[in-house]
């Protein structure tokens, strides 16, 4: 049944309401002060709560008489409320149980009313008063979940972006993470760096396939055992078979990583490289630049079991700069076609930015993340991860 009533009101204020009640008598006594206000309404009626469960609820609120003939007191109300907890509630009580009425709002019932006790205007206001009650218990429900998402996240960064442990004066490392565009949550990439006792740096990045929570703390978990491993003096062939073990151990379904670790020596005239499944980094020099050989490229780890993956050894000259990236930086789209970016042209992107303003550490990264958003029209779709270690043999750098 439905009454349209004064045009003043916006049409978006019609109370759309379900009367859950068994008796004729008070059913109607419902429709009749509900048609002598002025506001808009949907009136539906069910006499039995089974009849209110038998579907989805559309209504704003619904009117609950606690004593039905399949449910009787809470119980009703609690079933209600699991089958719509999105709907406000109003319950019905008599004059001599006006305690389970209260009983009914500490319950979850936004409101209650005593059946002798009320009118039209009152009806109205209890009815519309629940409705934006329960909206405001959602919008904070939301707040809260909103709140716990981001501490969850703020732990996952914690662990995804740790504190290089580096010593060297003459090293600097500089790096940035950029979740992709549905970057509400973090996602797979990782990074860590690290100089032990001899001098030796180790440094890596890595990438667990696919976004969302189960990746990002597989990620940390990956972190975390590489450096574990690498503080209590694994080769870099048994740090990478343990981290594969832990990976596999620790998903959750099939998932894989790809990883690019790199070992420089104490005296930083050289480095040896491993790469999992990733590809090589970019080796900077004060005039030029390349790619190093990925001709020992390996598999991804927790791919195929009893995997090796062999070193190439690289010498490096002084003032040189290495810079650790994840795919995402460089499989956006360039102009409006299918084409995409590619690590090579990443690469003479870098080269050029570089040649062109003489930006190191964090501002190279910065503008390599902004030109390739220019090209891709847009914020990049995948998380970015780079990481650009830089020796510089004349000065004791006070940046870290």
């Amino acid at each position: 049944m439905t009454a349209a009533h004064d045009s003043s009101w916006d049409p978006g204020t019609r109370l759309r309401v379900l009367l859950v009640e068994d008796d004729d008598g008070d059913a109607l006594l419902v429709e009749e002060m509900l048609a002598d206000t002025s506001v808009p309404f949907t009136l539906e009626r069910v006499e039995t709560l089974a009849q209110a469960l038998a579907g989805p609820l559309t209504a704003d609120c619904v009117v609950l008489d606690l004593q039905l003939p399949d449910a009787m007191g809470l119980s009703g109300l609690t079933k209600l409320a699991q089958h719509a907890p999105g709907v406000a509630v109003v319950v019905l009580t008599g004059q001599h149980d006006q305690a389970t009425g209260v009983a009914a709002v500490a319950a979850g019932a936004q409101d209650y009313l005593v059946k002798d006790q009320v009118d039209g205007p009152l009806l109205v206001k209890a009815l519309r008063f629940a409705r934006e009650r329960k909206r405001a218990e959602q919008v904070e429900q939301q707040f809260l979940q909103q709140q716990l998402l981001a501490r969850e996240n703020a732990r996952l960064e914690r662990g995804l972006l740790p504190v290089p442990l580096l010593r060297d004066p003459h090293l600097r490392l500089a790096s940035r993470y950029r979740p992709g565009r549905n970057g509400s949550l973090l996602g797979g990439d990782f990074y860590d760096a690290i100089e032990l006792g001899d001098g030796t740096v180790q440094m890596m990045i890595g990438d667990v396939c696919g976004h969302g929570p189960d990746e990002a703390a597989l990620g940390v978990a990956l972190r975390i055992a590489w450096r574990s491993l690498v503080m209590a003096g694994l080769p870099m062939p048994d740090v990478l078979s343990m981290v594969e073990r832990v990976l596999v151990h620790e998903r959750i379904e099939p998932l894989f990583a790809t990883v690019c670790m790199v070992v420089v020596a104490p005296d930083r005239r050289s480095l040896r490289l491993s790469l999992a499944g990733h590809l090589p980094p970019l080796l900077l020099t004060p005039g030029d630049g390349h790619l190093l050989s990925g001709e020992r490229l390996g598999v991804p780890l927790g791919i195929v079991d009893g995997a090796k993956w062999e070193s190439l050894e690289v010498p490096l000259d002084p003032g040189w700069s290495l810079l650790l990236y994840t795919d995402g930086v460089f499989e956006g789209r360039v102009g409006a076609g299918a084409e995409r970016l590619g690590h090579e042209r990443m690469a003479e992107l870098v080269l050029d930015v570089r040649h062109r303003t003489g930006l190191g550490g964090t501002d190279l990264l910065d503008e390599l993340i902004a030109r390739a958003e220019r090209l891709n029209s847009g914020p990049l779709d995948d998380d970015v991860a780079l990481a650009l270690l830089s020796h510089d043999p004349g000065s004791a750098l006070d940046e870290r």
